[in-house]
């Protein structure tokens, strides 16, 4: 292994993903005007993740295998651990990046003397050669850099119509370390937005790159992970933890009091779904007693109503072992 520390490195979380690792460490590898290196934490896959990242034979790959099933969390904190980059960014197992993704949001982090970048998406569906931006350039536009405030806004749910917690940032290594800044490895779902949140908490900027760098690939027949209400109070209590650990503005605050809301509201309609399904009228109503707001969300057929929520989960797809 060269003894030159890389400019980025790639964090590669991947549990049962031998169809897929290969196209993400190739993307990875492709990238343009910066060096990289790739470490794929294999989360004890049961399959051949970890023969396929290994089989590479180039140096800028290394597959460091978890002694337990860690979680996506977890992964990327072994991952984060074995870094050397300058930048560490994180790949999902079954997506890729563009060329020229690294050196625009690095050469635009370092132009503005941020510790984090973000960029645009685009979404492929496999078998479909069309591939879709999820966010239209006039709304990146709006913002150059993002806020604490800005980010939290973008995940409430029931009324936000773009999440931001799509987005996989990039980060400065040394901040993350000068921070202590880790993946809360008892959150299996949400785990990215807390990790980003709190980043910016810490004083970090983001900027954006407009430009999609990202490919978030949707296969035929992948899993979706269902909403539920143990997901929310995991979110909740994780929110109760960011608030304890970090000072918000007047701004970051309002968000905050917005998304707990909605936090809220959606663990009561959950609950009340959840009683009507098990035909238990006197629950249900004591649940809508307790939080009206819950009721108004049933004017909405059920099925599309857990549909809405679900992005704000950042959860789509899923790729690693839930737990």
């Amino acid at each position: 292994m060269s003894d030159q520390q890389p400019d980025v490195t790639f964090v590669i979380a991947a549990y049962n993903a031998e169809a897929t690792i290969a196209r993400a460490i190739q993307s990875a590898l492709a990238q343009q005007r910066v060096s990289v290196e790739v470490i794929v934490a294999d989360d004890r896959s049961s399959d051949r993740t970890a023969q396929v990242a290994s089989a590479f034979g180039d140096e800028r790959v290394r597959v460091v295998t978890l002694p337990q099933n860690r979680g996506p969390g977890g992964a990327r904190n072994a991952g984060f651990a074995a870094a050397r980059g300058r930048w560490i960014a994180v790949l999902d197992s079954d997506d890729t990046v563009r060329p020229h993704r690294l050196a625009a949001m690095i050469a635009r982090a370092e132009a503005a003397g941020a510790e984090i970048a973000v960029d645009n998406l685009k979404v492929a569906k496999d078998g479909d050669a069309s591939r879709a931006t999820m966010f239209p350039k006039m709304l990146l536009a709006r913002y150059p850099e993002i806020t604490l405030a800005n980010f939290i806004a973008s995940n409430i749910m029931f009324e936000s119509t773009f999440s931001f917690g799509y987005m996989k940032p990039i980060f400065r290594r040394q901040f993350l370390e000068r921070h202590g800044l880790r993946y809360d490895e008892t959150l299996r779902i949400g785990e990215d937005y807390v990790l980003l949140a709190s980043a910016l908490a810490k004083g970090g900027r983001c900027v954006v790159e407009p430009e999609a760098g990202y490919v978030y690939h949707i296969r035929d027949g992948s899993i979706s992970r269902v909403l539920e209400l143990r997901h929310v109070e995991a979110m909740l209590a994780a929110d109760a933890a960011f608030l304890r650990d970090h000072q918000l503005d007047a701004a970051a605050r309002a968000a905050q009091a917005r998304r707990t809301r909605s936090l809220e509201e959606a663990a009561s309609f959950l609950t009340l779904v959840d009683h009507l399904k098990a035909r238990s009228p006197l629950k249900a109503v004591a649940t809508a007693l307790r939080d009206p707001a819950a009721l108004r969300h049933l004017k909405m057929p059920i099925a599309a109503r857990l549909r809405r929520l679900a992005p704000q989960l950042s959860a789509r797809k899923q790729n690693h072992q839930a737990g």
